[in-house]
């Protein structure tokens, strides 16, 4: 059938461009994700998505058609904790494998997926490997206390190719924040999402209410899920859609965290995650408070 004519509808400019319906968007994504348009279509589908923005219904739409197709990891039990991880380190070392860790080790099992989509970075991928967690090779049960790290394209070939397009153009576009929002998994789960512009906290808000959604949503540390252990972000928790204030932001950026390296690379920053986990280093109170929250909404998510 084509794209052409949603094309049409979202492509006329920030101020000319008409929002799709919930099922004209997962029709158009879907199609996308099936690799059945031209590449001249996605480039055009892309471009002119970064200029209108995505509305939550549109997101939604583009989140029905990846989960159509999402290969899912299996209900085993307890909600699986999801962590995107796309960004990777820029200034700061990246902590996400510190997260999953330590939710790990209060018994939860945790899904940390992700792929490279900026090449200049230390990815938790990376560190991960460091640390002995290899991507998996197939979907299989998590178990209880388990870390498993999958690559995007395991979950979705279409997917990993609609992220790499970024290589292409030097933009991000809307598989950009699907992977941050999807739930890949085919029992209850809770999605750790995160925003680093203050202007997609409300739509990601809005898109984990219209779904239905399990998360928790915070300002990230460099786009990554983890918290920022220099600041004291707002979060919010969603169960079943229903939002839950669970901090408020407060002012302030510490210049140092005690314990935390300079240094970025991945021998550093997992000699550092070894260090906190033995008990040699505290972990940052932010992170720590995070874990803590992950708890409260997984107990919420079982009473549920």
């Amino acid at each position: 059938m084509g794209i052409s004519h949603y094309i049409k509808e979202i492509g006329r400019g920030a101020r000319g461009a008409k929002p799709l319906d919930r099922e004209q968007a997962r029709d158009l994504f879907g199609q996308v994700l099936d690799g059945s348009v031209t590449d001249l279509e996605i480039g055009a589908f892309c471009l002119a998505m970064r200029i209108k923005g995505e509305t939550p219904e549109e997101m939604a739409g583009f989140l029905d058609a990846t989960h159509a197709r999402l290969a899912r990891f299996p209900a085993t039990g307890r909600p699986l904790v999801v962590l995107p991880s796309y960004n990777g380190a820029r200034r700061l070392p990246v902590l996400t494998p510190l997260l999953a860790l330590l939710l790990a080790r209060e018994g939860l099992p945790v899904l940390v997926h992700g792929a490279a989509t900026e090449s200049s970075r230390v990815l938790a991928s990376n560190v991960l490997g460091a640390l002995g967690v290899q991507p998996v090779e197939r979907v299989r049960p998590i178990a209880a206390g388990e870390v498993v790290f999958a690559p995007t394209g395991l979950l979705s070939p279409g997917l990993k190719r609609l992220l790499d397009v970024r290589r292409v153009v030097g933009l991000r576009n809307p598989a950009h924040s699907v992977v941050k929002l999807m739930q890949p998994c085919e029992g209850d789960c809770v999605v750790v999402g995160s925003y680093t512009h203050p202007a997609y906290a409300e739509s990601m808000a809005a898109t984990f209410e219209l779904l239905g959604m399990n998360a928790l949503l915070s300002r990230g540390l460099e786009g990554e899920s983890v918290a920022d252990p220099r600041r004291t972000a707002q979060v919010d928790g969603f169960v079943r859609g229903r939002r839950i204030p669970l901090q408020a932001q407060q002012p302030g950026t510490q210049s140092e965290v005690p314990g935390l390296p300079t240094e970025i690379d991945v021998q550093t920053t997992a000699d550092y995650t070894r260090r906190v986990l033995d008990g040699m280093t505290p972990a940052p109170a932010a992170i720590n408070q995070q874990v803590q929250q992950v708890l409260q909404l997984t107990r919420d998510v079982e009473r549920a």
